[in-house]
C-alpha cells in the first residue's frame, strides 16, 4: 500500500514524538512492503511565528491532499499566560477539525497489565478497564457564537447542536458497541442544558435500531465520579465536545501517564491521528517526552486503512518495550531511557512474526476498541 501522510508536528514536544512515530511507520513500510511518503506543514504557535496564522491555507491543502494526518501537539506558554491574546495556537487545531470535518474523536482507554502499578488507582479498581470514548468534535460550545462586551466585563459562549450532528457520531458509537461488550453510555447534563436534552432524545431514538446494545445515560458529574470509582463498568462512552474534552483528559491519567494513549479524529473524507497529551513545553528539547501515545496513534492509522497485522506489530513492539522496561521515566519511575532511544527500540522491534503478535491478548486492544 502507498500512503501520503501529512506531518503536523506542532508545538512543544510535538516534533519529538512525531519523529518517533515516523520511525515506526518507516519500519512498518520496510517490514511489510508498504510505501509511506511524508510532507510537513506548520500549525499552532510554530505557524503563528511565520505569518501570524495558526493554520495557514497551505497546511489545509497539504492535509486535504494527503491520505492521513499525523498530528503532534499544540500550545505554548506565551499564549497560555496571556489571556488577552487574540490569536492562539489552539485556534489552528479547532479550525483544522472544522475544515476537514473531523467530527468523531475516538480514544481507546485500556489498561496494560504491566503498567497497573503506575496507576493512581488501586489495582482492584483499575484492573479490567477497557473502554473507548466517542467525542463529538466539530460543534458545541467550542464552535458556536462567542461574545465579549466592549468594556470586557461580560462574555458568553453559545452551545449549539443539531440532530444531524448528534446522529452521525451516535451511529458510529453504537456500531462500535455492537462489536465490543454491547453497552453504550451517553454522558450529558440533560437536567440543566437544552442541548443535552436534545442529545438524549436523539440517542434514545437511535438506540431502538440497536436492540442488542444496552444504553445508559449518565450526567457528566456522575460519569466523572464513576470513572474513578469503577472505570471497568464502561464500554463505549458517547458525549459532546466539551464533556468529551474533559473526560478524555481524566481517562488519560487512569494509567498513570498521559503519554500512553492515542486517538483518532475521523471524518467522512479525512482522518487525523494524534497522542492524547498536550505540548508539555517544559519538556521541549530535553529528550524525556514519552513517544508511546504518538506511536500507538500510528497503530490506529494502520488499522484505519485495514492493515491489522501491521497495527498489531506496532502494538506488540510497544508491549515488548514495556516488558523489557525500555520506557521513559513517566511510566515505571526510575527509567533513564530517553525519547529517541525508546522510539528506536520500538521501531527496531516491529517485525512480521506470529511469535511477536502473540505476546499476549493485550496486542489486540486496538481492534476491540475502535471502529474507524
Amino acid at each position: 500500500m502507498r500512503l501520503k501522510i501529512a506531518l503536523l508536528s506542532g508545538d512543544g514536544i510535538g516534533p519529538e514524538v512525531v519523529s518517533q512515530a515516523v520511525k515506526c511507520l518507516r519500519s512498518v513500510g520496510e517490514t511489510f512492503g508498504h510505501s509511506f511518503t511524508f510532507t510537513s506543514a506548520p500549525v499552532g504557535a510554530e505557524a503563528i511565528k511565520i505569518d501570524g496564522n495558526p493554520l495557514p491555507d497551505a497546511t489545509i491543502k497539504n492535509c486535504r491532499d494527503s491520505d492521513a494526518i499525523l498530528f503532534g501537539a499544540i500550545g505554548a506558554l506565551e499564549y497560555d499566560n496571556d489571556p488577552n491574546a487574540r490569536v492562539r495556537p489552539e485556534q489552528g487545531l479547532l479550525k483544522l477539525r472544522k475544515e476537514l470535518d473531523l467530527f468523531a474523536n475516538i480514544r481507546p482507554v485500556k489498561v496494560f497489565h504491566i503498567l497497573i502499578p503506575g496507576s493512581p488507582l488501586k489495582e482492584n479498581i483499575i484492573k479490567g478497564t477497557d473502554f473507548v470514548i466517542f467525542r463529538e468534535l466539530t460543534s458545541g460550545i467550542y464552535f458556536s457564537e462567542k461574545k465579549l462586551s466592549e468594556d470586557g466585563t461580560h462574555a458568553s459562549d453559545l452551545c449549539e447542536y443539531s440532530e444531524w450532528e448528534i446522529s452521525r457520531i451516535a451511529h458510529m458509537a453504537f456500531k462500535a458497541a455492537k462489536k465490543r461488550k454491547k453497552k453504550l453510555t451517553l454522558v450529558d447534563k440533560a437536567n440543566v442544558l437544552e442541548t443535552s436534552r436534545l442529545w438524549r432524545r436523539v440517542v434514545m431514538g437511535i438506540a431502538k435500531s440497536y436492540p442488542e446494545v444496552q444504553l445508559e445515560c449518565l450526567f457528566v458529574d456522575k460519569a466523572a465520579i464513576e470513572m474513578i470509582l469503577n472505570p471497568s463498568q464502561f464500554d463505549v462512552i458517547l458525549t459532546d465536545n466539551m464533556f468529551g474534552d474533559i473526560l478524555n483528559d481524566q481517562a488519560s491519567v487512569l494509567l498513570g501517564s498521559t503519554g500512553i494513549l492515542p486517538s483518532a479524529s475521523i471524518g467522512t473524507d479525512n482522518a487525523m491521528f494524534e497522542p492524547v497529551h498536550g505540548s508539555f513545553p517544559q519538556a521541549k528539547g530535553k529528550n524525556i517526552a514519552n513517544p508511546v501515545a504518538s506511536i500507538l496513534s500510528v497503530a490506529l492509522l494502520l488499522q484505519h486503512f485495514g492493515m491489522e497485522d501491521e497495527s498489531n506489530a506496532v502494538v506488540s513492539a510497544v508491549l515488548k518495550s514495556f516488558n523489557k522496561k525500555v520506557v521513559t521515566s513517566d511510566i515505571m519511575g526510575s527509567s533513564k531511557y530517553g525519547t529517541n532511544y525508546v522510539g528506536d527500540y520500538i521501531a527496531d522491534n516491529i517485525v512480521d512474526s506470529d511469535d511477536n503478535l502473540s505476546i499476549n491478548d493485550e496486542n489486540v486492544w486496538l481492534g476491540k476498541s475502535t471502529i474507524i
